[in-house]
């Protein structure tokens, strides 16, 4: 049956593969612009990324809560729970690691709390962890609830969302200072778990803005539902006319829906505007619709037209692993950086250091000719490919980490 549908894992591999090369530039300083999140509102490329990844989870579970509803509640909540736990739990392990850390000359253990300012400490909340979460609720959803059900609960989701944001936050409701998630995460997590990086206590992962992520989930479970029950033919694998209805009903269903999202979210942004950082109801329809179209390009190359190349391949083997491999880009550099190589003197004479990577990029990748942003961009390259390597490696030996 997976075989079935080779594009959803190109998708998945695909998606996996832009998150580690937007993750890891040579310098967050130079970045082409495709390559950066949007500052607030608005949605470049890389802010697909995220969202497509929770759309393929989606779409995975498609194939395995038919199976679990057949294995009844208790094989449900089981495997369910397991899993969420243990995604959570590696998210946080990720935000841990390497556990110490250089302050000055010495390695120090990173506390839950830092004792030297007790604003800072571990963050609780990220990527893994909106992935745990989200995919916890939706599955509870896909498993007790029929399609029609799911559509109307996702959607009082998503007004429900738009209702709180609108009423309980600040003069502007949708800015960075007027968005009402931030005070509920800091009752709730406590400032030093919050994220930092805006430059205020706001975290882009927060409690609060994963409620409409978990829709997010359920409507690529929706989708892969669909291209389950259009897909049940023998064109995807075989060669048929072009007149082939169930292939047109499939592919026009994906995309009519998909330019339906879009619309509406573009009318919806005029209200509620599209930001990926708040996670807004009108940026997921916007991503769903996307995201929809997108695997049904893909469908009609990979499935019917056959286009099978090194490319595919390519993101294929990313979708083998994904988890493992995502997890494994975070850590890597983290913990080579604790190998510190000698880089020159300070201007008060004191010794300066760097670690392999960062040696690479400034010794290597920097040096390629042109704008700062090629050079950043070689090295997201480079490490993307590392990441290639081992992937393939695994696949060619047959060893896939899954949880």
């Amino acid at each position: 049956m997976k075989q079935r549908y080779y594009s959803l894992d190109v998708f998945r591999g695909a998606t996996v593969a832009l998150m580690i090369m937007v993750n890891n530039p040579g310098t967050w300083a130079h970045m082409f612009a495709p390559l950066k999140h949007a500052a607030w509102h608005g949605c470049s490329p890389t802010d697909l990324v995220f969202p497509f990844f929770l759309f393929a989870v989606g779409n995975a579970m498609s194939f395995v809560i038919p199976r679990l509803q057949e294995a009844g509640p208790a094989v449900f909540w089981k495997k369910v729970l397991k899993r969420t736990v243990l995604i959570f739990a590696i998210g946080l392990f990720i935000n841990w690691w390497p556990f110490i850390k250089w302050e000055g000359a010495e390695l120090v253990f990173k506390q839950w709390v830092d004792p030297n300012d007790p604003s800072r400490g571990i963050r609780i909340l990220g990527v893994l962890q909106r992935i745990a979460i989200a995919y916890c609720f939706a599955s509870i959803l896909a498993y007790y609830f029929k399609e029609k059900a799911i559509i109307w609960i996702s959607t009082g989701i998503l007004l429900l969302y738009w209702a709180v944001c609108a009423l309980a936050g600040g003069a502007d409701p949708y800015s960075l200072e007027g968005w009402f998630g931030t005070k509920h995460d800091i009752a709730i997590l406590g400032l030093p778990h919050i994220y930092k990086g805006e430059g205020v206590p706001f975290d882009p992962e927060g409690l609060m803005s994963t409620l409409p992520a978990i829709v997010q989930v359920v409507f690529g479970y929706l989708v892969g539902v669909f291209i389950k029950k259009q897909g049940q033919v023998d064109w995807l694998w075989s060669k048929v006319p072009a007149s082939n209805e169930p292939h047109f009903k499939l592919l026009a269903g994906m995309f009519v829906t998909g330019f339906i999202l879009l619309v509406l979210a573009w009318i919806w942004a005029l209200g509620f505007p599209i930001n990926k950082k708040i996670w807004t109801s009108s940026y997921v329809l916007y991503t769903t619709g996307l995201a929809t179209m997108t695997i049904g390009g893909m469908i009609w190359f990979i499935e019917v037209q056959g286009v099978k190349n090194k490319l595919t391949q390519f993101f294929d083997v990313f979708g083998k692993n994904p988890l493992f491999i995502f997890v494994l880009s975070g850590i890597l550099p983290r913990f080579l950086g604790l190998f510190r190589i000698p880089d020159g003197l300070k201007d008060d004479g004191t010794q300066k250091y760097t670690d392999a990577f960062a040696w690479f990029y400034k010794y290597v990748c920097a040096k390629v000719p042109g704008i700062p942003e090629v050079g950043s961009f070689v090295y997201s390259l480079c490490f993307l490919t590392l990441m290639w390597v081992i992937c393939y490696w695994l696949d060619k030996k047959k060893i896939y980490v899954k949880v």
